[in-house]
């Protein structure tokens, strides 16, 4: 089968991203990746109207993007919208920005899709191919929770909370206070217990009563999952090999989680490995992930690279 160098541009709540790969079937092979932080998700969550602001920043983006790509020889150019197109009231201004400069028609993706498409892209990996995972991926607006094995989906749902989601909705000072961490965790875990909980705890007792998921292994995908290994190794660069072969103990995450809260904007700004305009929505994305392990008593975390883009263009 002859390679067939595709690319995406995935428009999201925090930044717009684009993977330029050579494709053959289940094999994707990265040739370029890069984003911007544009923050479509800045000031929506109240009106859920997209801001003039935000929109115009992302467009620019996907117009850069797309031309990198076909500089990069991408034959064919995908443009996917996630949490805060779909919610909004106003997508079209969103869609009209895009396709007045690139002439590339926006996809704007559902939940279910977004939860599809994770899995199917971190499968992918043949490490993780055959795995019992309970995956996560752990965005701007929403979060994904998919239960599976190999080609078996047992539960899969996209829920709105995410790392902007919870910043927007909580504003915190600078540094967060006293408090402000549990708050945090506890609004999370009631929100599991609410919306997760009913759907995903009958499926993991499914799953480990047929003896599918004994060795479950949680795996989170997205930019906190990769950013939170990058600090684990303290590194600035993106090294697939060596992020996926990252290992978090409940304890760890823990300890990163408390260390992020406890310093101020400029403080966690000059940690290595995390990306200067990310340091204040890494408070509420580490956070997920440590509720989610606390709640499920999940004590290993491990990591994916891969995920809704590397499906994006398999399909």
């Amino acid at each position: 089968m002859i390679l067939n160098r595709r690319a995406v541009i995935d428009v999201g709540t925090n930044s717009v991203k684009v993977l330029v790969a050579d494709v053959r079937g289940r094999e994707v092979r990265p040739v370029l990746e890069t984003s911007r932080q544009t923050r479509l998700g800045q000031g929506f969550y109240e009106s859920r109207m997209l801001q003039a602001g935000p929109v115009a920043d992302s467009a620019r983006a996907v117009a850069d993007f797309a031309s990198l790509a076909r500089e990069s020889g991408a034959r064919t150019v995908r443009v996917i919208a996630t949490s805060a197109a779909r919610d909004a009231v106003n997508p079209q201004d969103l869609i009209r920005a895009i396709e007045s400069v690139t002439q590339v028609t926006v996809e704007i993706i559902s939940g279910d899709l977004e939860a599809e498409w994770a899995y199917a892209g971190v499968t992918s990996d043949p490490k993780l191919g055959i795995a019992p995972l309970l995956l996560l991926d752990v965005g701007g607006g929403s979060t994904e929770f998919i239960l599976g094995q190999g080609g078996c989906r047992e539960f899969s749902a996209s829920f709105a909370v995410g790392a902007v989601r919870l910043l927007e909705q909580n504003p915190l000072s600078n540094p967060p206070r006293a408090g402000d961490l549990a708050a945090c965790l506890k609004e999370i875990s009631g929100f599991l217990d609410s919306e997760v909980v009913p759907g995903l705890e009958p499926a993991l007792r499914r799953g480990r009563m047929g003896g599918g998921c004994s060795g479950l292994h949680l795996v989170g995908t997205g930019g906190t999952a990769s950013i939170l290994a990058r600090m684990e190794l303290r590194s600035d660069g993106f090294d697939r090999s060596r992020i996926e072969a990252v290992r978090f103990t409940r304890a760890q995450v823990a300890f990163h989680l408390q260390r992020l809260w406890s310093v101020s904007l400029e403080e966690r700004s000059r940690i290595p490995g995390l990306p200067a305009k990310r340091a204040d929505i890494i408070l509420t994305g580490v956070a997920i992930y440590q509720a989610v392990m606390d709640r499920f008593g999940m004590n290993e975390l491990r990591i994916s690279t891969r995920g809704l883009r590397f499906a994006a263009l398999m399909d």
